[in-house]
């Protein structure tokens, strides 16, 4: 089987953390034995580039050059912003455009970083997908591309192959999400110790939000614990479910987790579950619903937990 191949798009005017960090990311996985191949090719024919802060990139890969399946990836990171409204540099792109386009018909894989999703958007491949970009550059997307279900605060979207991204950071969760997703969870969480990243966090997080909170840790079984709690804040799970799917005792589990997180189980949970009530009720859903979605056991509970806050 040949290596799974990772490209990096390099636009003129680059954002240096979009590229840079999803990259690293990758580059500490395949150190850790992932079968990985990066290039980075050019997006309008140049093999020099100059980023957004000055510093130049040189030996671009021409991008037809490169055969790519569904077990491959084309990340397109963000760039200078009023490049992006220069007919001159959107004309430039189009023969890229014209095989981003191919490589979506083959089920290639491909992701954005911050305003890189404003590409994507160019060459007409998210159609009738749900996607993200940097939250100061969301209403700027909604009136270019009206028809696209642009998504407010979030990290990143995944719809089928199309992965994009929020801004700056968000690349790198992106990027170990991949990696858990295709890989598994210790080969994400072996790279994230490696790179010290600390947060990990999933595409449904939004990007300032208790659902982030208490995650400034790198101990595996409690990330397992916290993620089996946010999937599953409709069912009414214990604290044995909890332990169970992380393989510990309650007991080692409750200890683990306070002394990790400093909050107990119960308290994460609830905790979890009034954002997500309080979210939703501004969304105007019916609250019969949001009680049950939250995994409170009536209305009524509902209503006087929100009161007590």
């Amino acid at each position: 089987m040949p290596n799974r191949k990772i490209l990096f798009v390099v636009p003129p005017k680059v954002h240096l953390l979009d590229i840079n960090g999803p990259a690293h990311i990758f580059y500490e996985a395949r150190e850790y034995g992932a079968d990985l191949d990066l290039h980075f090719i050019n997006l309008t024919g140049d093999d020099k580039v100059t980023s957004s802060a000055g510093l130049k990139f040189y030996g671009l890969e021409p991008y037809p050059s490169l055969e790519l399946g569904p077990d491959d990836f084309i990340i397109v990171p963000g760039l200078f912003f009023p490049l992006l409204a220069d007919k001159t540099f959107i004309d430039a792109c189009q023969p890229f455009f014209e095989w981003l386009r191919k490589q979506n018909i083959l089920n290639v894989n491909i992701g954005s970083v911050c305003t890189g999703t404003f590409l994507l958007a160019e060459s007409g491949i998210l159609k009738n997908k749900s996607c993200t970009t940097h939250w100061k550059r969301i209403k700027a997307f909604r009136k270019r591309y009206p028809a696209i279900d642009v998504q407010e605060n979030r990290l990143f979207v995944v719809d089928k192959n199309i992965y994009t991204s929020a801004g700056i950071s968000s690349g790198i969760d992106l990027a170990l999400f991949i990696l858990e997703e295709r890989y598994g969870t210790k080969l994400a969480v072996d790279v994230a110790k490696e790179a010290v990243i600390y947060f990990r966090r999933g595409q449904s997080d939004p990007q300032l939000s208790v659902f982030l909170q208490y995650r400034n840790h790198l101990e595996e079984r409690v990330h397992l614990a916290q993620g089996y709690i946010q999937q599953n804040l409709g069912t009414q799970f214990n604290l044995t479910d909890v332990a169970d799917n992380v393989n510990m005792s309650v007991r080692n589990l409750t200890r683990l987790f306070k002394k990790t997180t400093g909050i107990t189980i119960r308290d994460y949970r609830e905790r979890l579950r009034l954002e997500k009530a309080q979210k939703l009720l501004s969304e105007k859903v019916k609250i019969d619903l949001v009680a049950m979605e939250c995994g409170f056991k009536s209305v009524s509970q509902l209503l006087s937990i929100i009161g007590k806050k």
